[in-house]
């Protein structure tokens, strides 16, 4: 039986691309996205075509029990969850005070915080009897400092990073080692940055910015640090870590 990789958010940036990674290890990745079938089955099937195992799970988070359900029904189906990977996107866009309502305020907090809540309640005590587990939180610029127009977003994610501090406080003793990782930088990901920016301004912020210049965060890269992340050795867990790329400031500059 293989260990399993859940990903929840497994868009075609980021999510996708870390279950492609781990799948190539050895592990079972159980695939999870709100959306698109036909991009969720070529996925899987392109895991399949390279060898690896892969399920794929359409899903709303946000709505009943979904996160619960798909937790139970892989546990008892498929395997294990060795490692979870928690991408769901928060961002609602700029908005202005008056302009953000009190539903898409909270929308943004149910995705980046209560949905996190929901996955470690769900998988921590497991992990808890198997004495080990890794959760991968995807976080954001967000969860470091406030900009204006932010006020779900920045009040979402860093609501999702001190949640993590509190479960590493509660269990890595126990064996679960949880690592916030802040991406600090536009990622090359059609899902994401694509979508906000349309075909068009995306692909010239491509060449610009991206490709041979490097200036964008490549997914296959990403994925690289956190299969690594998932395979430290207890002695030296990393609990937080920031990613950019070379060209850009850092948060605490700007």
């Amino acid at each position: 039986m293989k260990p399993v990789c859940l990903v929840l958010g497994a868009g075609a940036g980021i999510g996708g691309t870390v279950g492609q990674r781990f799948a190539k290890e050895g592990y079972h990745a159980c695939l999870c996205r709100r959306s698109d079938q036909a991009g969720l089955n070529k996925m899987v099937a392109q895991i399949e075509a390279d060898g690896g195992s892969a399920t794929g799970y359409l899903l709303n988070a946000v709505e009943g029990d979904a996160i619960e359900n798909a937790i139970v029904s892989i546990e008892s189906e498929i395997g294990p969850i060795e490692v979870v990977i928690y991408n769901l996107g928060a961002q609602i866009g700029n908005r202005k005070l008056e302009d953000t309502t009190y539903k898409a305020f909270e929308m943004g907090w149910r995705m980046a915080t209560f949905g996190l809540f929901r996955v470690a309640s769900a998988v921590c005590p497991l992990m808890v009897e198997r004495g080990k587990g890794t959760i991968l939180v995807t976080s954001a610029t967000a969860a470091m400092r406030g900009n204006a127009g932010q006020h779900s977003h920045a009040a979402a994610m860093a609501g999702r990073r001190m949640l993590c501090q509190t479960l590493n406080a509660e269990f890595s003793a126990q064996g679960i080692h949880v690592a916030h990782i802040v991406i600090d930088g536009a990622v090359d990901a059609p899902d994401t940055l694509g979508k906000m920016l349309g075909q068009e301004g995306f692909q010239k912020l491509r060449e610009s910015k991206g490709m041979e210049h490097d200036g964008l965060l490549l997914p296959a890269e990403i994925a690289d640090t956190y299969y690594h992340l998932a395979q430290q050795h207890r002695s030296a867990w990393t609990f937080e870590i920031d990613m950019r790329a070379f060209s850009d400031r850092p948060w605490w500059n700007h």
